[in-house]
C-alpha cells in the first residue's frame, strides 16, 4: 500500500521547500520538489544601470549574498569584454573562499548533522570516553573532558527546564540512528563551537567586502577596496595581519573539528553511500580567476555524463562556448506561463500560479538543463573536476577518505557523497584563502597597487553571462544591456538545478531522482527524506521569492 507523504518546509533556515513523496514497501516510490515562493528580482532590475545589479542581486538571498554579487559583476565583465586587475581577483578569490568556509561549516553543523545525530542520545554519553575518542581522530586542542561535560550539563539543564530551542523538533531515538553517545556528544559539542567560527569566517570576508552579509566593495572591473600598506584607512598591513589570523583558525577548524567529524559520521553510515546519487550528470564551471582576462584559475571545471567521471568533459574557463550555448530552462511544470523550453538569455519570468498538481505545474522553480539532461551541481561535481584533473589537494584528500572508508570514487554518486565533498571542498577552500592572501601581498610589495579598472557603460547591446561555483555549485547570472540599460536579466542558481521539478520530458529533477529507492523506515518519521535533500544544502531563498496567488498587493518597497 502506498503512503503519501508531504513535508513543508523541509529546509532547517533557509528557504521554503516542500517535498511529496509516496512510500511502497518501505521505499521512496515517487517523488516532488516544489520551491514554495517566487523570485521577482528579476523584472526589479529591467530597465536599471547594469552596473548596480549586483547590489540588487545580493537580495536573492540572505545568506549566500556574496555569491550573487560576484556572478553578476562577471555577467557585465563578460558582456563588455572587462579585464580585472589581479590585485581584484585575489581579493575576490579570498572572498569567495571565505564564503564557502562559512557556508559549508554551518551547512554541515547546523543544516544536516543533526539527521545523523542524537542529541537525546549524548545524554548519556561518558564524557572521558567522549575525549578519547575525539583525540583519537584530532589533535584539536578543544577536545577535553572539561568540554563534553560542560556541554552534556548544558543539554541535561534545557531538558529539565523543557526548553530544548533549537533542539525540539528532531526525531531522536529513531531506529535509523547508529551513532553511539559518546559520537553524538562530540557532534553536539562541535555544533555550538561551530557558531563562533563561522562567525570568524564571515568577519574576513567583512574586512574585505566593508560588510557581511551583502558586501559593498565590487565595481565592474575590479573592487572599491583601496589598497595602502601605509594608510590606516585602507587595506592596510594590520587589517590583512587581522583577516590572516582570523583564516587560520577557521582552517584550523575545519581541518581539526569538521573534517575529522565528517569522517567519523560517514565511517558509521557507511550505507548511505548506496542512496541517493539520483541524477549523475554534473556540472562544475572553473573557479578563483588568477589573471586578469579570465584565462587561468585555481580550480578547473567539467561535464559528467550519466556518472561517467573517467570520461568528464573539462570546462576550462567562463567563455566556453559549448556552455553557454546548452544551458536552458524550461517551465512545463513551473509556476510561469507556458510550457516552452527559452536560454537565458531570452528567459522570461511570468507568474502564473495554479496550485500544486502532481502532472502539472507545481514548483516555483524552472527545471534547467544541459543539452537538454537535468544536471546535478554542488562539491561533488568541482571535487570530481580537480580529482580527474591531478589537483594534488583534492586527490590526496579523496584517495585518503576512499582508502579509510573502503569505497571507489563512484561511491561519491550518493547521499554521504555530497556531504563527504562538501567537507573536501571546505578543507581545500580553508588552504586556498591563506593562498591567495600570500598572493595579494606579494603582487602588492611587486608594486602592483591596481585594484580596479574604470569602465563606462557603451551603447549599443550586449550579451554576458557571469559564471561562479559557488557552495551549492554551478551558479549563472545572464545579463542583456541594450541603450545602457538591462534589457533582460536572468538567474539560474544552484537550488534551482537541483530542485527542478520535471522537465518537458517528464525527467525528473536531482532532489527527485535522488529520493527514489530510499529506504523509509517510520512513514510518518520521514528523516531518511531529510538526509538526502539536506545532502544537497537546499537553499530555496536563492530559487525564489514572494507572491500573493490571488494576484493581491503584500507591500510596497521603494527602490533607489
Amino acid at each position: 500500500m502506498s503512503t503519501r507523504i508531504t513535508l513543508d518546509p523541509i529546509t532547517r533556515i533557509e528557504g521554503h521547500l516542500r517535498v511529496d513523496v509516496e512510500v511502497n514497501g518501505g521505499k521512496v516510490a515517487n517523488a516532488w520538489s516544489s520551491a514554495q515562493m517566487w523570485r521577482g528580482i528579476e523584472v526589479i532590475l529591467k530597465g536599471r544601470d547594469p552596473q548596480d545589479a549586483w547590489s540588487y542581486v545580493q537580495r536573492f538571498c540572505g545568506v549566500c549574498t556574496t555569491v550573487h554579487a560576484i556572478s553578476s559583476i562577471r555577467a557585465v565583465e563578460h558582456a563588455l569584454n572587462v579585464e580585472v586587475p589581479v590585485n581584484a581577483q585575489y581579493i575576490r578569490n579570498i572572498m569567495i573562499a571565505q564564503h564557502s568556509v562559512q557556508d559549508h561549516i554551518v551547512h554541515f553543523y547546523h543544516l544536516a548533522a543533526l539527521d545523523w545525530v542524537d542529541i537525546v542520545s549524548a545524554l548519556q554519553a561518558d564524557p572521558k570516553k567522549t575525549a578519547a575518542i575525539a583525540q583519537s581522530i584530532s589533535d584539536w586542542p578543544g577536545n577535553s573532558e572539561k568540554e563534553f561535560k560542560a556541554t552534556q550539563d548544558k543539554l541535561k539543564s534545557f531538558v529539565a527546564g523543557g526548553k530544548l530551542g533549537i533542539f525540539s523538533s528532531g526525531y531522536w531515538g529513531h531506529p535509523a540512528m547508529k551513532l553511539s553517545p559518546e559520537v553524538n556528544l562530540m557532534a553536539v559539542t562541535h555544533y555550538l563551537k561551530a557558531l563562533d567560527y563561522q562567525r570568524k569566517a564571515s568577519q574576513a570576508i567583512a574586512i574585505l567586502g566593508g560588510k557581511n552579509p551583502h558586501i559593498q566593495n565590487l565595481v565592474v572591473g575590479g573592487v572599491a577596496t583601496a589598497i595602502n600598506m601605509e594608510n590606516i584607512a585602507t587595506l592596510n598591513m594590520e587589517r590583512l595581519a587581522y583577516l590572516r589570523s582570523l583564516m587560520e583558525e577557521t582552517r584550523d577548524f575545519v581541518q581539526k573539528v569538521y573534517y575529522p567529524d565528517l569522517l567519523a559520521i560517514a565511517g558509521a553510515y557507511k550505507d548511505w553511500f548506496k542512496y541517493g546519487a539520483g541524477v549523475t550528470n554534473y556540472l562544475a564551471v572553473p573557479e578563483f580567476p588568477e589573471d586578469g582576462k579570465g584565462n587561468k584559475f585555481g580550480l578547473t571545471g567539467g561535464i559528467v555524463t550519466a556518472g561517467n567521471v573517467a570520461k568528464m568533459r573539462m570546462v576550462k574557463d567562463h567563455r566556453d562556448d559549448f556552455l553557454i550555448k546548452n544551458i536552458k530552462e524550461n517551465v512545463t511544470h513551473a509556476w510561469y506561463e507556458g510550457s516552452g523550453t527559452l536560454h537565458p538569455w531570452d528567459g522570461e519570468t511570468k507568474p502564473d500560479y495554479t496550485d500544486f498538481k502532481d502532472n502539472g505545474k507545481y514548483s516555483w522553480c524552472k527545471a534547467p538543463t544541459l543539452e537538454g539532461r537535468p544536471v546535478q551541481v554542488g562539491p561533488p561535481a568541482q571535487i570530481m573536476a580537480s580529482y580527474v584533473a591531478g589537483n594534488s589537494k583534492v586527490t590526496k584528500l579523496v584517495d585518503g577518505a576512499l582508502l579509510k572508508l573502503g569505497l571507489k570514487i563512484g561511491d561519491i554518486h550518493s547521499t554521504m557523497g555530497r556531504l563527504y565533498c562538501r567537507g573536501a571542498r571546505a578543507h581545500v577552500m580553508a588552504d586556498l584563502s591563506l593562498e591567495y592572501l600570500d598572493k595579494l601581498i606579494n603582487n602588492v610589495a611587486s608594486g602592483d597597487k591596481n585594484y580596479a579598472n574604470h569602465t563606462e557603460i557603451p551603447s549599443g547591446e550586449y550579451r554576458g553571462v557571469g559564471f561562479h561555483e559557488a557552495p551549492r555549485g554551478t551558479l549563472s547570472h545572464w545579463i542583456v544591456i541594450k541603450n545602457k540599460k538591462i534589457e533582460n536579466y536572468q538567474a539560474v542558481v544552484p537550488s534551482t538545478w537541483n530542485a527542478a521539478p520535471r522537465n518537458e520530458k517528464g525527467e525528473m529533477g536531482p532532489y527527485e531522482a535522488s529520493l527514489m529507492g530510499n529506504p523509509v523506515a517510520v512513514p510518518d518519521k520521514p528523516l531518511e527524506v531529510l538526509r538526502t535533500i539536506h545532502s544537497f544544502d537546499p537553499c530555496i531563498a536563492c530559487a525564489v521569492h514572494t507572491v500573493d496567488p490571488e494576484g493581491k498587493e503584500i507591500t510596497k518597497v521603494k527602490v533607489l
